[in-house]
């Protein structure tokens, strides 16, 4: 399986008179990894919901595997903050819903994939934090998307959570191939996870940073050096703006 190219083209986002993206440019390569950072508020999650059809553009062009965007595409799926499970049904049962053939074989080895078997007839309620976002995601890869956009999913766990959970997504996504866009507050995560960090600010592109390391991004002198050069783009964005 492969990821998608996904291109944005004069991309515009108003509420009324709020403009939340104004003329927004970027293209993202088939299988490539990229991560939005930038303060609450700025338009990353927004640009989220654009990509995948759940909210409708003002101007401009979202084109996600050669096809403009005009709808909800089951090709795109989306990782939200809360896992967003159904309580009354089991982790095998929440897991299938995402999968266009209601597939309890495919079910169980994708739950597999994320570390959760023998966890198939569980309950939300007795998981923890860590193990509903693992349903939520399995959830998401069951139909094979092309793009996997996530809205810091990670954002609510724990430390050592987190970290066991950006592993498996980098996993996963080398593995499976999907081009994946994320949403983070912690530069950290960004520069482990992306290829490319890409800050927003004011609805516009601040900054677009590759991240020229191989791969896994360990933590060290050279992944300190971008997230400080990162963050002085944020310090020297906001400042700009007040």
């Amino acid at each position: 399986m492969n990821g998608y190219e996904i291109n944005l083209h004069h991309l515009t986002k108003a509420y009324g008179s709020h403009l939340v993206l104004q003329d927004i440019n970027l293209t993202i390569q088939a299988g490539e990894s990229v991560a939005l950072v930038g303060k609450s508020g700025c338009g990353k999650s927004t640009l989220l919901r654009l990509i995948s059809g759940l909210t409708s553009k003002t101007q401009g062009h979202i084109i996600v595997g050669g096809q403009e965007v005009c709808a909800v595409n089951p090709e795109i799926r989306f990782l939200f903050q809360n896992a967003r499970l159904l309580p009354w049904k089991t982790v095998l049962e929440n897991v299938i819903l995402g999968s266009p053939d209601r597939n309890q074989d495919t079910a169980r080895r994708v739950l597999q994939e994320v570390g959760l078997q023998g966890r198939e007839d569980a309950w939300p309620g007795d998981l923890s934090g860590g193990q509903q976002q693992r349903v939520a995601l399995a959830r998401a890869l069951i139909g094979r998307p092309r793009v996997l956009l996530l809205d810091e999913p990670l954002s609510a766990l724990d430390a050592l959570t987190r970290l066991h959970m950006q592993r498996l997504i980098e996993r996963l996504w080398q593995e499976l191939g999907f081009t994946l866009v994320l949403v983070t507050h912690d530069v950290s995560e960004a520069v482990y996870l992306a290829d490319r960090v890409v800050l927003i600010e004011d609805g516009h592109i601040q900054m677009n940073q590759p991240i020229e390391l191989g791969r896994p991004h360990r933590k060290g002198p050279e992944t300190i050096q971008y997230e400080k050069h990162i963050l002085d783009g944020i310090m020297k964005s906001q400042k700009k703006i007040v």
